[in-house]
């Protein structure tokens, strides 16, 4: 099928080592991304392979747009860095993927997922607080360590 002019190729896809570098910088262009050293090529790929086939990208004619990863613990999902560049918002991108990462997860029997939201990130709070089938918890704190010191 041919396709128009103006006409674009999007796709969702699961992301493959060789995206990192592009993924990357899309992180480093979007506010509200923290970039940490676990974000580096081989934690990257490490995630990857633990979890085959859940992280996505989105790309329009081969030119990534937009990503989620995503992996599990075998009874939780857990979603880190949803992002869609800026010219691509307001779309429905982001409702996009998240509704594939959670079919996955689904079909692996995980139900229950969860999503770490910096404070200072409010495009990212508005977009979570929008989700009719997510909610803030209030009951738990979240511990944080980079191992032994």
């Amino acid at each position: 099928m041919r396709r128009a002019a103006t006409e674009t190729a999007m796709q969702i896809r699961a992301i493959i080592p060789a995206d990192h570098a592009a993924l990357f910088a899309l992180w480093r262009r979007t506010p509200g991304i923290c970039i940490r050293p676990e974000d580096a090529y081989e934690p990257f790929c490490r995630y990857l392979a633990r979890n085959p086939e859940l992280s996505l990208l989105l790309e329009v004619d081969g030119t990534p747009i937009a990503c989620l990863l995503v992996g599990h613990d075998g009874r939780r999902g857990y979603l880190q860095h949803l992002v869609v560049d800026a010219p691509w918002r307001g779309r429905g991108l982001a409702r996009a993927l998240l509704d594939e990462a959670l079919a996955r997860l689904a079909a692996l029997g995980v139900s229950k997922s969860h999503v770490f939201v910096l404070r200072d990130a409010p495009e990212a709070l508005d977009f979570w607080q929008a989700q009719q089938s997510w909610s803030a918890r209030t009951d738990i704190q979240v511990f944080s360590t980079r191992g032994a010191s």
